[in-house]
């Protein structure tokens, strides 16, 4: 009989993995940085309230400005959200295909150990344009959303280059302009869609709840 990872052994539930793609250039230095920073907290202080969704929930981070993973895949009770620096440049592309394989390769660790998981959400927060190639990753996003590989969110913070976010982002959820810096009422947002994801049945349309938090454009 094959031995699985122990993480897996001692917590089989379905998992719900999502990766936060954030935008820690040197533009979201100061109050952006430390509100994105803040909002991290949240988001594990509310998965943490819902059983089901803290054994369920894993999320890495893929900070962008350098591209660098802050954090790997994790369920919410091993997640110490990071504090944030703000430096560099915004080579957007090459983070989003830094996540989409990271993406790849937990989902064959997940196959792998015979652990079910429900489909993956990148969700990707930027004050920026990209200053890296990134119409290879936007065909990526696109057909992996068309092949319902995983859910892909933008979140554009005030001063987003939002005509390339629009072409990055699948035409179907178009991107979200964060009203100011609220990023509390968005992370308490994405735990409460998660939880909702979690309660469901692996492969069943959920419903998430309203967003108040931003603006969708189009």
């Amino acid at each position: 009989m094959p031995v699985g990872l122990p993480e897996f052994v001692d917590n089989p539930e379905n998992r719900c993995p999502v990766i936060l793609l954030l935008d820690t250039s040197s533009s979201m230095s100061g109050e952006p940085i430390q509100a994105l920073t803040q909002g991290l907290q949240v988001f594990r202080d509310e998965v943490q309230r819902d059983t089901k969704a803290a054994l369920s929930v894993e999320v890495a981070i893929v900070r962008f400005g350098p591209v660098q993973l802050l954090q790997d895949f994790v369920t919410i009770e091993h997640f110490n959200p990071p504090t944030l620096v703000a430096e560099g440049y915004t080579p957007m592309g090459e983070a989003i295909n830094f996540a989409l394989d990271l993406l790849e390769g937990r989902k064959e660790i997940y196959k792998a150990n015979g652990i079910q998981y429900y489909r993956p959400w990148l969700f990707l927060i930027t004050d920026g344009a990209p200053t890296d190639s990134w119409q290879a990753a936007a065909a990526r996003i696109r057909e992996g959303e068309a092949n319902r590989k995983f859910c892909f969110f933008a979140v554009a913070v005030e001063g987003a280059d939002m005509e390339t976010l629009r072409q990055i982002a699948p035409p179907e959820r178009p991107p979200i302009l964060l009203t100011g810096l609220q990023f509390q009422p968005l992370f308490v947002w994405l735990s409460t869609s998660m939880k909702r994801v979690s309660s469901a049945k692996v492969g069943e349309a959920v419903a998430l709840p309203p967003v108040g938090w931003g603006q969708i454009t189009t």
